[in-house]
């Protein structure tokens, strides 16, 4: 994993758009209890979830947008039959949901892709390809990755969420300073720590 897949997300700052507005009144009701509200929101926030979830596929191919939307459309589909929407507080918690549920989905095919390798047989779904694509083209082995983050987890929670909101959710720093409720130099220092500890984690396998 190079300092460069692992800084795939800009660092936007500014004042909110009306869209990142629109998404915080749509939590907003989610909370009170308003059900049509986390369909508005998925439909409000696709194109940006869309786009989350191409970054994981940086190099363009023919089929790159149906992998993309299928990462996108199971992703929505498990937080739509959970509660993480209803714990929303804000878009960053809410990008940060989808973002950890982005990493569960690969994690889950990339098992399976490799069950299937070793057994034979299936042919590949969309998903499948997702994952092949994410190895192949960004040099990562997803489970190999997992693993780093959940030791990193164990040794600094904080840490493994930065590193899973920046390199699956795609978010900037001052938004996960907002969601960590912490300084933006701390999550700076705390990206800078983890990027450089998973980085010779994964370079020892």
């Amino acid at each position: 994993m190079t300092e460069d897949q692992a800084s795939n997300a800009s660092q936007g700052e500014g004042s909110p758009s009306a869209t990142q507005r629109e998404v915080t009144m749509l939590l907003g009701q989610i909370q009170q209890g308003d059900v049509a509200a986390k369909s508005a929101l998925l439909e409000l926030a696709y194109n940006e979830l869309r786009g989350m979830a191409a970054g994981f596929m940086r190099r363009e191919r023919s089929n790159h947008t149906l992998q993309a939307t299928a990462l996108v459309n199971e992703a929505a589909l498990r937080l739509m039959s959970s509660d993480a929407l209803d714990n929303a507080a804000n878009r960053a918690y809410f990008f940060g949901a989808m973002a950890n549920a982005m990493r569960r989905i690969l994690v889950d095919h990339a098992r399976r892709s490799s069950a299937l390798r070793r057994g034979g047989g299936e042919p590949s779904v969309p998903l499948d390809i997702v994952v092949h694509t994410v190895e192949e083209d960004q040099g990562i082995d997803l489970l190999a990755l997992n693993e780093a983050l959940d030791n990193l987890a164990a040794a600094s929670p904080r840490q493994a969420e930065i590193v899973v909101l920046r390199f699956f959710g795609g978010l900037s720093i001052p938004e996960i300073a907002e969601h960590l409720d912490v300084s933006v130099s701390t999550v700076e220092k705390d990206w800078r720590v983890a990027r450089a500890w998973l980085r010779g984690t994964l370079n020892e396998n």
